[in-house]
C-alpha cells in the first residue's frame, strides 16, 4: 500500500508553506505567488552532518587558507572577488539568449586549459548541441567533461565518481529529484535540489555555477530562498539589440557586492571590454542636440554614459513622456523641478529620454546632466564640446553633490574632458585632482541655463 502524498502550498517569493491556499503570502506581502506541489509522505530530508560539532570561540579559531582559482577573465575574477573560491555555489541568472551559457562554456574551457577538473551539466542542451556551440566559438574544450543529466540522484553519483574542482548546472530548473513527485522548476525541486548541491559543494570543496531562469519582471524564478542559500547571485544583464553585456554581483560572500564585469558580444562569444566608457559614449568631440555625459559608479569603476533628450511640441492633447534607462517616475520629477525653478515650460512638450547603449542606471548622479540634455534639447542647441555634468537634482532646485565625485573627475580627465559642472568643488580628502579639466559650480538649476550659454 502506497503512502498517501503531502499536499502543501508554498511561496515561489519567499518560500514560505502554507496549509492551505490564499491570495497574498503573510511573510513577503507578494500577491499571486502561492502555488500547490505534492511531495512524498515518507520523504526526509537530509541534512549536513559533521563528525564533531562544538561551540567554538571565534578569536581562537584559525580558518583554512584557500588559492582562489583564475578564470582567464580579468573582468569576470574582479566580480568574483579575484576568482573562484573553492566550495563557493553561485547562482547566475539572466534573460533568455543573453548570454549565459556561452559565458560558462568559455569559462569551463578556460579552467579545464589551467588543468582543473571541470563537468559541465546540462538540463537544457544534448551533447551534440554544447559540441557545435564550442566548434563555433573556437574553444579548446576537450578537457571539459560534459554530463547531459537532468535526474538529481544520477549527477551526484557521477560528481561522486568524477571528483571535479568546478561544477556547471545548466540549469537549475530542468533538474529533478526522485524522491519528490513535483515537476521539475517547482518550488519544492528548485529548492531540494539546489539544497543537495550545495550540501555537495562544501562538502568536497567544488565551485559550483548554477544557472538561474528569470522572471517576466527580471527577477530570478523559483523561491527566493534560492537566492539566500547561495554564496553568491551574478546577473546577466544587457539588450539583445546591443552587444554590450553586463555581469553585476548582486550578493557576493567573497567579494565586493555591486561589481560588474563587462563584455562585448561577437560571433566567436564574448570578449572582455578594456575601456567601458567606450561603448557609451560617441561624438565626444563634435556633441549633439540633446546629448550630455555623464560619470557614473558601477561598483568599483567609472563609466562615462552619454544621456539622450528629444523635446517636442506635442500634436495632442496629453504630452509624452518616456524614459528609457531610468525610472519613469525619475523623469517627470527632473521635469517638474526644471519647470519650476529651471524657467522652461514644458506642459505641451513631447519629452523622450533615453541613455545611449541600452543602459540602466539607478544613481541620481545623472539628474544634472539629464537637465543639461533636456534644455539642449528645448533649445535646439548642441552642448559645448567637451563638458561633463555631474549632480543630483534636489526638489527644492538645489543641485547635489555625489560621492567619489574626484575619482569620476580624473576619469574625465582621463578620457579628455576639459569642463565639468558640479554643485561644489570635492574635498581635499579625495586626493589631488588634474589640472587640464576645469570645474564650473552650478549649486541652483536655475544658473545651469546661463553655465551652458
Amino acid at each position: 500500500m502506497t503512502k498517501k502524498s503531502k499536499i502543501a502550498f508554498v511561496c515561489t517569493s519567499c518560500g514560505q508553506e502554507f496549509a492551505k491556499w490564499q491570495g497574498k503570502c503573510h511573510n513577503c506581502g507578494s500577491w499571486d505567488t502561492i502555488s500547490e506541489f505534492r511531495q512524498g509522505a515518507g520523504r526526509k530530508t537530509s541534512t549536513l552532518q559533521s563528525d564533531a560539532t562544538s561551540i567554538v570561540a571565534l578569536d581562537t579559531f584559525t580558518p583554512q587558507t584557500f588559492t582562489r582559482i583564475a578564470s582567464g577573465y580579468a573582468e569576470f575574477d574582479r566580480v568574483l572577488g579575484e576568482g573562484l573560491v573553492p566550495g563557493a555555489v553561485i547562482l547566475l541568472g539572466g534573460d533568455p539568449g543573453i548570454g549565459k551559457s556561452t559565458l560558462l562554456l568559455q569559462l569551463t574551457s578556460q579552467w579545464a586549459a589551467r588543468e582543473q577538473r571541470v563537468v559541465y551539466v546540462s538540463g537544457e542542451e544534448s551533447l551534440e548541441q554544447i559540441s557545435l556551440r564550442a566548434r563555433r566559438l573556437a574553444l579548446t574544450a576537450g578537457s571539459v567533461s560534459v554530463l547531459p543529466e537532468t535526474c538529481l540522484e544520477t549527477i551526484l553519483a557521477r560528481l561522486e565518481e568524477h571528483r571535479p574542482a568546478i561544477v556547471v548546472i545548466d540549469s537549475i530548473q530542468t533538474l529533478f529529484s526522485e524522491e519528490l513527485e513535483s515537476a521539475p522548476g517547482t518550488v519544492s525541486q528548485v529548492r531540494e535540489c539546489a539544497a543537495a548541491l550545495l550540501r555537495f559543494a562544501k562538502k568536497n570543496g567544488t565551485g559550483m555555477f548554477l544557472v538561474g531562469h528569470v522572471t517576466k519582471e527580471g527577477d530570478l524564478a523559483g523561491p527566493r530562498i534560492l537566492e539566500h542559500m547561495v554564496d553568491t547571485v551574478l546577473y546577466f544583464e544587457g539588450d539583445s539589440h546591443h552587444q554590450y553585456r553586463i555581469v553585476r554581483a548582486v550578493k557576493n560572500r567573497f567579494g565586493p557586492s555591486g561589481e560588474i564585469a563587462l563584455f562585448s558580444m561577437t560571433d566567436r562569444g564574448l570578449r572582455e571590454v578594456s575601456d567601458p566608457s567606450e561603448l557609451f559614449v560617441i561624438n565626444q568631440s563634435s556633441p549633439q542636440i540633446g546629448s550630455a555625459v555623464v560619470p557614473i559608479v558601477e561598483g568599483t569603476r567609472i563609466l562615462l554614459i552619454e544621456v539622450q533628450s528629444l523635446v517636442n511640441r506635442s500634436p495632442f492633447g496629453m504630452p509624452q513622456r518616456v524614459a528609457s534607462g531610468i525610472n519613469p517616475k525619475r523623469l517627470s520629477l527632473l521635469l517638474a523641478v526644471l519647470e519650476r525653478y529651471g524657467g522652461l515650460h514644458l506642459g505641451d512638450q513631447d519629452v523622450f529620454f533615453n541613455i545611449a547603449g541600452g543602459l540602466s542606471v539607478a544613481e541620481p548622479a545623472v539628474d544634472l546632466g539629464a537637465a543639461a540634455s533636456i534644455l539642449s534639447s528645448f533649445r535646439g542647441k548642441p552642448l559645448r564640446p567637451g563638458v561633463a555634468f555631474l549632480g543630483e537634482l534636489g526638489l527644492g532646485g538645489e543641485v547635489r553633490p555625489v560621492n567619489k565625485s574626484a575619482q569620476r573627475i580624473r576619469e574625465l580627465a582621463r578620457r579628455g574632458f576639459k569642463e565639468c559642472i558640479l554643485p561644489e568643488a570635492p574635498g581635499k580628502g579625495e586626493g589631488s585632482l588634474p589640472g587640464s579639466l576645469s570645474l564650473v559650480i552650478c549649486p541652483k538649476i536655475a544658473k545651469l541655463p546661463d553655465l551652458i550659454g
